[in-house]
Parts: structure tokens; sequence; C-alpha cells
């Protein structure tokens, strides 16, 4: 395998590395803090930051869409919004 970027350093804005399925929960966190948050199926994503101290929600997300937030936890109460992938 050749990777021209390998030496590259990891930032936020920089492509996802590691993708990885999110499953919404009212309680646990995510295990791994994204770089942003790719809707697959639109709807509404209730969410809380790393750095935040309540929930809030992104309503109206179309299919297809990116969110670009670090979230530590997605909640499954309020969540329409389906297929959620995380962006590591």
């Amino acid at each position: 395998m050749s990777d021209p970027f390998e030496t590259q350093s990891d930032a936020a804005f920089a492509p996802s590395r590691a993708p990885y399925p999110i499953v919404p929960s009212d309680t646990e966190q995510l295990a791994l803090v994204p770089k942003g948050i790719y809707v697959g199926t639109g709807g509404d994503i209730v969410l809380r930051g790393i750095d935040g101290t309540t929930d809030v929600t992104y309503r109206n997300l179309p299919d297809a869409s990116f969110v670009a937030v670090r979230a530590l936890y997605v909640r499954a109460t309020g969540t329409t919004a389906a297929d959620l992938v995380g962006e590591a």
C-alpha cells in the first residue's frame, strides 16, 4: 500500500482516517470523539459538544450531510437522523 499522506499530521480539518458508526444513546458517551458526523438519512440530531454543558439540536439535516462538531454524546431521544458515521 502506498499512502502519499502518511507523513502528514492528523488535524480536525483533515480527512477521516477511521470512520465508525454512531449508535445514539441517552446515557453512553461516544467511545471516540469525532471530528464531525456524517448524516446518511436526514432528520434531527440531539448532541452535546465536548465542552458543552447542555444538549443542542441540529434540526432538519438533509440526507448525505456533514455536521462539523466534536460531540461527546449523541442522544437517542430526539435524534431522528439515521445512518450516522463519526469521522475520526
